[in-house]
């Protein structure tokens, strides 16, 4: 397996994209939760990063990079998918949380393998210009569509926060799939 860098950025950039546009949502989904949820999911999240610390001599190879990163996008695929399907449930913000708590325990090693195998500081660095761009475009596209909603008077945080969902599935799989084209396996 190989890592191409060029598809790899382009993931990155819209793996970021991707994060700039769901940052704000949270907050009107986890609007059920109580404090103390994020206490505890504060807890498992340190206890799953320190697991995964424990496991990172296992972990440092291409072909489990790939299958890490590939995993954390299922678990946002699966993710929106859910929110679609219940979006109005108090379980469901559960299920949300929960999502991106496991996640960022995959996001702890994700980073330091990428580190690992990018290895030259310039590609290091187009790979954190391409993220901070992703992000900042994502913040600015969510702020765009909320507002064209507003100008269809759709007002409701929660049908805002849902018809972002619908437009983040297409994305989700855009994602995916430069991902996928992003790891390639070695001809013989």
């Amino acid at each position: 397996m190989k890592l191409s860098f060029r598809p790899y950025i382009r993931y990155k950039f819209l793996n970021s994209l991707f994060t700039g546009m769901v940052g704000g949502s949270v907050f009107t989904i986890y609007g059920s939760l109580s404090p103390s949820t994020f206490s505890i999911g504060g807890v498992v999240l340190a206890l799953g990063l320190m697991g995964m610390a424990y496991v990172y001599h296992y972990l440092m190879t291409l072909e489990r990079f790939f299958a890490v990163s590939l995993a954390a996008e299922a678990v946002m695929l699966l993710m929106i998918g859910f929110f679609l399907v219940f979006s109005e449930y108090q379980t469901t913000a559960l299920v949300i949380y929960g999502a991106y708590q496991l996640s960022f325990v995959f996001g702890g090693y994700l980073v330091r393998a990428e580190t690992h195998f990018a290895r030259k500081t310039r590609i290091m660095g187009w790979i954190d210009i391409a993220k901070q761009q992703g992000y900042l475009g994502g913040l600015l596209l969510s702020y765009l569509f909320y507002k064209v909603l507003e100008s269809y008077n759709i007002v409701s945080s929660s049908a805002q926060v849902y018809w972002l969902h619908v437009g983040l599935l297409p994305l989700e799989l855009l994602i995916m799939a430069l991902l996928i084209m992003a790891f390639k396996t070695a001809r013989r």
